[in-house]
């Protein structure tokens, strides 16, 4: 097994961290820089539908943050604790995620199934991801072997890894953004969609990330995105 030309990686970061794809033999926390994750993308075909879209998450990079205000506000407000920020730098932007491994006789399935699912508004990218190995990972000589090949990062000395990952790009047809936190949980709140309730998909990724203790990093937009759709539905 080689990391990167044996098989492909992919990257989770919504509902790929609690409903992975099929067939993976892999899965690793990791930590992406350089994006925030926001729940600006619009969904009528899992959470929602077209006469009342849901809401799902996607990446939000840094050089758009820095061109338009109100993203950057975003980030003040919530993971800058709503202290001002005058240089935001990739670095200071840590999402949390997880990277699968699909063998390479199930790469080009995989990558049809995701294609499919992950419809909507989605594009295929590349991004760097830092790996945050568990103690399970660890044991696994195979894997090991194989991360042992990879570059260090010299700031963070975690072992860093080129993945694939869908984003909703933010000039696709589905991006909503910017809403403020009360307007998205107002939609996920009470919204319903062909695979469940987007009050489902926030909660199981919520508990997701809560479950991943090997990762540092808290994701305080989740937190207070996850406490007012609560609020709301304790009212209705």
């Amino acid at each position: 097994m080689t990391v990167e030309k044996c098989g492909i990686w992919v990257l989770g970061y919504g509902s790929l961290i609690y409903k992975p794809p099929p067939h993976y033999t892999h899965r690793i926390p990791a930590v992406i820089y350089g994006f925030m994750r926001r729940f600006w993308q619009s969904s009528v075909d899992h959470r929602g539908t077209p006469d009342s879209p849901g809401r799902v998450v996607t990446l939000i990079p840094h050089d758009e943050i820095m061109k338009t205000p109100r993203f950057l506000q975003d980030y003040v407000k919530y993971e800058n604790h709503g202290n001002p920020i005058t240089n935001l730098q990739p670095n200071d932007l840590h999402t949390i995620g997880v990277v699968y491994y699909i063998p390479a006789d199930r790469a080009d399935e995989v990558r049809e199934y995701l294609d499919v699912r992950e419809q909507n508004g989605y594009t295929l990218h590349e991004v760097e991801v830092h790996l945050d190995l568990t103690e399970s990972d660890s044991s696994d000589q195979e894997l090991m072997a194989a991360i042992h090949q990879l570059p260090e990062h010299e700031t963070t000395g975690k072992k860093v890894l080129t993945t694939n990952v869908y984003i909703g790009t933010v000039n696709n047809e589905a991006f909503v953004g910017p809403e403020t936190i009360e307007q998205t949980a107002s939609v996920i709140a009470t919204n319903v969609g062909p695979s469940g309730t987007n009050f489902d998909y926030l909660r199981m990724l919520c508990e997701s990330m809560a479950s991943m203790k090997t990762c540092e990093e808290t994701d305080k937009y989740l937190e207070h995105l996850f406490k007012e759709v609560n609020r709301i539905r304790d009212t209705l």
